[in-house]
């Protein structure tokens, strides 16, 4: 049996944006240092020295990085060397997610395009070197949906295993019909949904601006699930799988709960497993109450992953080996979760 990451990062760097083509070279993001007055901390105490600019705004390079990992590793300078880690930490596959664009980046549709795809062109070489151990989730330029097509075509068809959403994208959220032709898109190209803790939409961002990121971050995933249940979305693209991806599964019950009280005004029956009925899959942590969450359902629904490269409250880089170590759990499940569950999810054969 193998065991797949279910969540592991990548940390961008100049190289990310070496695939701009030409005409598009000044809208490059560029990194800038601050060299005089008191420094942001970042979430290991650390001094956050670096930033980048981003179409004009100023995003922080240092703030979640783990220093349990290598430089050359998180920033995928030596795949060589992630990989090695990986058998260190008896990991078959990672599936990758980005880092500084969990946040809200850019309202202009030609700068996300470029990115985008510069991004994305990236993570298929990468792929390309750690023959198939690396898999990605395509960062999809949702204010142009003609694009987002192509770059779902090209991420297909060059390892890409999901579609990266946050909890809220383009100041909308994500039960807006504007989505459909994503969620068509999905269905299509075989991709998952892949919903990662963060938001796209700088009015939510400004007004959390001085928290730790529970609300600006976890909050609308969470909203994001109870949104397409309560809208019955997931009954309209019956082939569309559905990720949420580092906020825990500890709100399972909760969010469950409330469902069942308003689907009853409405009369309509809430299913006894609505992960399984509805092709949808939550990333735990290490610190959940599994078997409370299990009784709810979720037993095939369940995946797990490291956050790795990131320093935060899902960071756990020996998550894998934690779940096999967890006597509290039936053996079978912890199997599904490290292996089937993940498999099942992204479309891994």
């Amino acid at each position: 049996m193998g065991t797949i990451d279910s969540d592991a990062h990548v940390i961008e760097t100049m190289t990310t944006f070496d695939y701009i083509e030409p005409e598009y070279r000044h809208l490059r993001p560029r990194v800038v240092r601050q060299v005089e007055g008191e420094h942001l901390k970042s979430n290991e105490g650390g001094a956050q020295k670096e930033f980048w600019i981003i179409d004009g705004r100023l995003q922080p390079k240092e703030h979640n990085v783990g220093s349990n990992t290598s430089d050359v590793s998180r920033e995928m300078r030596d795949v060589s060397a992630r990989l090695a880690h990986m058998d260190a930490l008896d990991i078959e596959v990672q599936v990758l997610y980005p880092t500084v664009f969990l946040r809200a980046w850019t309202q202009d549709p030609t700068v996300e395009v470029v990115i985008c795809r510069s991004y994305n062109r990236w993570l298929a070489d990468i792929w390309k070197q750690a023959k198939g151990r690396l898999r990605w989730v395509v960062m999809p330029p949702l204010r142009n949906m003609e694009e987002t097509r192509n770059e779902l075509r090209f991420g297909k068809e060059n390892g890409a295993c999901g579609i990266f959403v946050r909890g809220l994208e383009a100041e909308m959220r994500l039960v807006n019909p504007y989505f459909f032709k994503l969620y068509e898109m999905a269905q299509e190209f075989d991709l998952p949904i892949c919903f990662h803790s963060g938001n796209n939409s700088f009015q939510v961002r400004d007004i959390y601006a001085a928290e730790g990121g529970f609300s600006r971050s976890k909050l609308p995933v969470v909203g994001a699930f109870h949104n397409l249940l309560m809208d019955a979305i997931p009954a309209k693209f019956p082939r569309a799988r559905w990720g949420f991806i580092e906020v825990s599964a500890e709100w399972i019950p909760y969010v469950y709960n409330d469902l069942e009280l308003r689907f009853a005004r409405k009369d309509r029956k809430f299913p006894d497993d609505p992960l399984k009925v509805n092709n949808m899959y939550v990333a735990c942590q290490c610190t959940d109450d599994l078997p409370y969450i299990l009784k709810h359902g979720g037993a095939d629904n369940i995946v797990i992953g490291t956050d790795y490269g990131h320093a935060d409250t899902s960071s756990q880089i020996e998550a894998l080996r934690l779940l096999k170590q967890d006597a509290t759990i039936d053996r079978s499940v912890i199997d599904r979760i490290l292996d089937a569950n993940a498999r099942a999810l992204y479309g891994l054969s």
